[in-house]
């Protein structure tokens, strides 16, 4: 396998080197199950990204208007607007989720609940096993009988009472019963460090799709690290990206010859 590595000055910088570059190191793929399944895709083995100033703005990629192709990424689809039942910083930071919808990143995030045995041992207060919170409705709370956990509110509150120095804050999407479904989530975690006083994002997708997947992922997880950073109060840092299933569909590869002027 080889591992493709662009450095990057920020999010636009990372999206255009890994579209201009897939084009010469992708392989090409018959795509067996999923999204798009019988159609070809370009596909690095394995991704990683290092963006140096991923809260540079614009966050979306840049079009040039004479190119006369659309932007992969439109700002209503991240923010909300007409035409958008919700903006895309919903589905990834609220726990909504609409009939039919087998999962959403926010919900994932916002909303766990606590079963099994961790729910025992926090019932019974084993604090040697779990650290086990009083419900005070924002980090932990309880609806219907059930207990609740806010990811993102409790890795701030504990880089805020204990410091920095902690490698167990991980934003955790992927759930080992993922593996039932038809299509299981591509974001699987969102790892934080804090380090030199800034918040750093290290962020894993198992399958990404690099034309329209990446920038709204990527534009909505740095408005997240953000929020996350001022909460705590650190400043914004680096972000460091892995996948082994960045692509490049079928349809896309004439659009991402056009952005990179290209004739092949």
């Amino acid at each position: 396998m080889r591992i493709h590595f662009i450095a990057a000055r920020d999010l636009p910088d990372l999206w255009f080197q890994a579209v201009h570059d897939i084009l010469d190191h992708g392989r090409r793929f018959v795509i067996d199950r999923g999204s798009y399944a019988g159609q070809t895709r370009l596909e690095y083995d394995y991704f990683t990204g290092h963006v140096k100033h991923p809260g540079t703005q614009p966050l979306i990629p840049d079009i040039p208007p004479a190119l006369g192709i659309p932007n992969p990424v439109e700002h209503d689809y991240l923010y909300g607007g007409p035409g958008y039942s919700r903006g895309y910083l919903e589905y990834l930071m609220s726990p909504r989720k609409e009939p039919g919808e087998s999962y959403t990143y926010g919900e994932r995030l916002t909303r766990v609940p606590l079963t099994g045995d961790t729910l025992a041992w926090w019932r019974q207060g084993c604090r040697e096993i779990v650290d086990a919170r009083e419900p005070d409705g924002r980090i932990v709370f309880e609806e219907g009988g059930v207990l609740y956990l806010n990811q993102i509110e409790w890795v701030i509150d504990t880089y805020r009472r204990f410091g920095p120095r902690n490698n167990q804050m991980v934003l955790q999407v992927a759930q080992p019963s993922d593996l039932a479904l038809l299509d299981p989530p591509c974001l699987r975690a969102i790892d934080t460090r804090i380090q030199d006083g800034r918040l750093h994002f290290c962020v894993y997708f198992r399958s990404w799709d690099l034309w329209n997947g990446m920038p709204a992922n990527l534009a909505a997880i740095q408005n997240l690290k953000e929020y996350m950073a001022a909460a705590i109060g650190v400043g914004d840092g680096e972000m460091i990206v892995e996948s082994k299933g960045l692509h490049l569909y079928g349809y896309a590869e004439e659009l991402a010859r056009m952005r990179c002027l290209r004739d092949r």
